[in-house]
């Protein structure tokens, strides 16, 4: 077993024995279920040799009353082993999903430079039903593993001969599967791998659509994502060719199996070896011999595709923050901070608006300053990640505006007032120029570049960092629009830290400290 496999085996078992209750559950009732269909024929093969032997109505009806008892505790342990399986179906799905999506949440900006987005969305739409369908049959396997021993032991009981028979044959059967599940395993990860890419793809169109009906690319890029869709559909029929062997196989080889019982034990019969009851119960317990193997063959795709699931979800669990936090943090001072930039020795002083010109180490440099700098004489790297995300906002042209209200998107609960804050950024027509219900759609695609820029913005200010870092805040805003909002900003952050990495003489206008990359205080 690699290490990749074994832990992926450690994710599902670490998600299952959360509920060890239902787990329980979903086994006493799969093997209930199960059992009563088992002894079904073994108990019909009895009442007709009591029949046959013209024994008193009293004893057969005996015999009916046992069939009548199966059938109740059949349709209860049916009732509450879908209840079960339903139940550890969620709990695997929604457990799967929630472990991954607070590990994506807890990763921050390391996301998206390590992660293709159609891998998040994969996980997220395939990958977590599939660890919920390997928690689903766990009852029904579990039920027909101890069926299949209590048949056993039954038909060695009344014939030792077909009793090896069936031993024999059924797990021949079973073992003859085995040789397909490798392959399907293979062909899984391929269509999964494939699935992944063309979800990044169709992500990256959908992103990037105004750009290309702008250039006139939505052509090649139709051929491009046509061609991707073709690699998935040929992976999946590949998949579906065993897929579809594997049910064949599963009806064949225990049918081969009854077929040979019965024609053994109709021999039996003429002999005089096993009666006419014991004939019809062996013909009964290898025809039921079926839906056990049949539902082993589906736990052993159902185990192939969600081992496949949970080790793309134990991928993503692996990646870890640029940046975690300390085992002993140390707490920033309160109050407006000031920073300092080992790499190039610039210092930011506290409480004043300094505008940095860092030319094409803007970005690295805001990234330094919100993650690596020294605050207050406290280094980042010993603070808590939680208390310097909180402290010390980093906001970019790239980050992310969601679909649904846009004065929720922006009110983050803090003590900055959101219409105050959409005034510094000028936004206020943005927000008119809204539909009615004032909803974004995702993204903000229907807004312009600077529209999308303001509301950035204006969420920027909304969470009143004590240090707020703003790269190229207003790139894409005409020069007077530029500068009201260089005016109301200086304002609007007044006796805070605030940083804005531009090369605009507009802002330098309203700044407390112009600086220059490689230039110290």
């Amino acid at each position: 077993m690699t290490p990749n496999s074994a832990s992926s085996l450690r994710f599902l078992w670490s998600l299952l024995v959360q509920r060890p209750g239902l787990l329980t559950l979903a086994t006493i009732s799969g093997a209930s279920w199960m059992l009563p269909t088992a002894l079904m024929p073994l108990v019909v093969g009895q009442a007709i040799d009591t029949g046959i032997r013209g024994a008193d109505g009293g004893a057969l009806l005996r015999w009916v009353l046992v069939v009548l008892a199966l059938g109740v505790t059949l349709m209860v342990a049916a009732g509450v082993l879908t209840w079960a399986a339903h139940t550890l179906w969620l709990h695997g799905t929604a457990g799967a999903q929630r472990i991954a999506l607070g590990h994506v949440v807890g990763l921050g900006g390391t996301l998206t430079r390590k992660v293709r987005a159609g891998e998040v969305v994969t996980v997220g739409a395939s990958d977590v039903f599939r660890v919920g369908g390997l928690f689903e049959v766990i009852g029904r396997a579990t039920g027909s593993l101890v069926s299949f021993a209590v048949a056993a032991i039954m038909v060695l009981w009344i014939s030792p001969v077909m009793g090896v028979v069936v031993l024999i044959g059924v797990p021949l059967a079973t073992v003859g599967i085995g040789p397909l599940l490798n392959p399907l395993r293979r062909r899984n990860e391929a269509q999964r791998e494939q699935l992944a890419q063309v979800s990044a793809q169709a992500s990256d169109i959908v992103s990037g659509l105004r750009i290309l009906r702008g250039v006139g690319g939505e052509s090649r890029f139709h051929v491009r994502f046509v061609d991707a869709s073709r690699r998935v559909r040929d992976a999946g029929i590949a998949a579906g060719r065993l897929e579809a062997l594997l049910a064949g196989a599963e009806i064949l080889l225990p049918g081969l199996v009854t077929v040979l019982v019965t024609w053994l034990g109709a021999r039996l019969a003429l002999d005089g070896t096993i009666s006419v009851g014991e004939l019809v119960a062996f013909y009964g317990v290898s025809a039921f011999l079926v839906i056990p193997v049949r539902t082993a063959t589906e736990a052993a795709y159902a185990f192939s595709a969600g081992h496949v699931a949970a080790g793309r979800i134990r991928a993503l669990l692996r990646l870890e923050p640029e940046l975690p936090s300390p085992k002993h943090p140390k707490s920033l001072p309160p109050g407006p901070l000031d920073l300092f930039d080992e790499a190039t020795g610039l210092r930011i002083p506290a409480g004043e608006l300094t505008v940095i010109d860092a030319g094409e180490q803007a970005e690295a440099l805001a990234e330094r300053l919100a993650d690596e700098a020294i605050a207050g004489s406290v280094p980042l790297r010993e603070v808590d990640r939680d208390e310097a995300r909180h402290r010390i906002v980093l906001a970019h042209n790239q980050d992310l505006l969601f679909a649904g209200p846009a004065r929720a998107e922006l009110d983050l609960e803090s003590d900055v007032d959101v219409d105050s804050a959409l005034h510094a950024a000028d936004a206020h027509d943005v927000m008119s120029a809204l539909p009615a219900d004032g909803l974004l759609d995702e993204r903000a695609r229907s807004l312009s570049g600077g529209q999308r820029q303001r509301l950035l913005l204006a969420r920027a200010l909304c969470t009143d960092a004590d240090v707020l870092i703003l790269d190229e805040p207003t790139s894409a805003v005409d020069a007077h629009t530029e500068a009201r909002i260089a005016e109301r900003v200086s304002e609007f952050r007044r006796g805070r830290t605030t940083v804005v990495l531009s090369q605009s003489p507009l802002w330098t206008a309203v700044a407390d400290q112009v600086r220059r990359t490689g230039v110290g205080a």
